[in-house]
C-alpha cells in the first residue's frame, strides 16, 4: 500500500494540541503529514504559544495529490475560511470523497466551503448556531463519521476523533 499523505491547514492562533495531536499520531501510523501555511518555511504560533513551521504553502501546494486533509480548530479557522484556495482545497476533497477531518472552531471553514447541508457534524457548541444555519445536523458528540467527514468537539476528544480520521485514510 502505498503511503498516505495528508495536508494539515496552519495558521496563527491555530489550538496546539488540534494540531500537534493528530500530526504526531498520524505519523506514527505512518502517514506523511504536510503542515501547510500561506507561506512555505514560515513559524505559525499556536493560541498557546506552540510553534509550528509551514512544509509548504496552500497557495501553491498541489493538493489533488493529498489522501485527506485536517483542519485545526482555535481561531486560525476564522481566517482561513476568508482564503478562496483553501475554499478550494475543502470542495475538491468533499467532491472527491476524500478524508475531511475538521475540530472545534474548523468548522467554520467547511461552512464557508458551502459543504455542510444535510452532513452529520459536531464541532464546540460555540459554533452550533453557524453549523446549523449552514445545514448541517449537529449532534453534541465527541466524534461524528459522515461519510468522508470526520468531525470532533474539542481537545478532550481526540483520543476517539484520530481513530476515525485514520479509518477513514486506510479505507
Amino acid at each position: 500500500m502505498k503511503t498516505k499523505k495528508v495536508i494539515a491547514l496552519i495558521s496563527n492562533d491555530f489550538e496546539d494540541l488540534e494540531l500537534w495531536y493528530p500530526v504526531l499520531r498520524l505519523r506514527e501510523e505512518g502517514i506523511e503529514v504536510i503542515l501547510t501555511g500561506e507561506k512555505s518555511k514560515e513559524k505559525y504560533i499556536g493560541k498557546y504559544g506552540v510553534p509550528a513551521i509551514s512544509d509548504d504553502s496552500y497557495l501553491s501546494i498541489n493538493y489533488k495529490d493529498y489522501d485527506g486533509i485536517l483542519v485545526p480548530g482555535g481561531w486560525s479557522p476564522d481566517y482561513l475560511r476568508r482564503v478562496p484556495r483553501i475554499l478550494e482545497m475543502i470542495q475538491y476533497f468533499h467532491e472527491e470523497k476524500k478524508p475531511i477531518g475538521q475540530i472545534c472552531h474548523a468548522g467554520w471553514v467547511l461552512i464557508s466551503a458551502g459543504i455542510l447541508k444535510g452532513i452529520n457534524v459536531t464541532s464546540t457548541p460555540g459554533i452550533k448556531d453557524d453549523m446549523t444555519n449552514a445545514g448541517a445536523i449537529w449532534h453534541d458528540a465527541a466524534v461524528i463519521t459522515n461519510g468522508h467527514i470526520i468531525s470532533s468537539r474539542r481537545p478532550p476528544d481526540l483520543p476517539e476523533y484520530l481513530p476515525k480520521f485514520i479509518e477513514a485514510l486506510k479505507k
